[in-house]
């Protein structure tokens, strides 16, 4: 063999130059695959959830029963005393009403209102609009129609009195045109 030596070849332009690997600086590393876990048995997992989900079921039914039936028994006295409070407002309501009504002399199912004031002041309208229109006709009966006498005044009867606003009723009996209602029932 010869000792003559090979010069190296030297890099030139158009020759790349030999690159050397580097390990990446330490902090770009990529991180290390974690150690691989045993395979999941998926369906040994899914039995022991649907096994435990029957076994709080069947808690959560007898507790949601429980509930219920201590719930029913308030829930039902609730319900019955709401019911209680509603029926006797709206008998108050109605006596208080029909109460006006016979103060004012005016039919009650035409008031409207909840407080006596509202009432009293429905009441007052209604008279006032009463009041505007023509009076309801009094039947004029003729002298000896019902047995009156003539130069007294005509007698009138329940059915006129029905007719009549509470004025006219007064008047009326002032005048004596109910002496034979007031005879005849005693």
């Amino acid at each position: 063999m010869s000792d003559t030596q090979i010069p190296a070849p030297q890099p030139t332009d158009q020759t790349p130059a030999p690159t050397v690997e580097q390990p990446p600086p330490a902090q770009e590393q990529a991180p290390a695959t974690p150690p691989v876990k045993p395979e999941t048995d998926w369906k040994a997992e899914a039995r022991k959830w649907e096994t435990r989900a029957k076994e709080n079921n069947a808690a959560a039914k007898r507790l949601a029963e429980i509930e219920e039936a201590s719930k029913s028994e308030a829930q039902k006295q609730a319900e019955a005393f709401a019911n209680l409070q509603a029926e006797n407002a709206r008998l108050q309501a109605e006596a208080l009403r029909s109460q006006v009504a016979a103060t004012k002399g005016v039919p009650a199912d035409l008031l409207a209102g909840t407080t006596e004031e509202e009432l009293n002041a429905a009441a007052d309208r209604l008279l006032e609009f009463r009041g505007k229109t023509a009076p309801t006709p009094t039947p004029d009966f003729g002298a000896g129609d019902r047995g009156d006498a003539p130069g007294k005044p005509k007698q009138l009867s329940r059915a006129d009195m029905a007719r009549m606003t509470p004025d006219q009723i007064v008047a009326a009996d002032d005048a004596g045109q109910f002496d034979d209602l007031k005879a005849g029932s005693h």
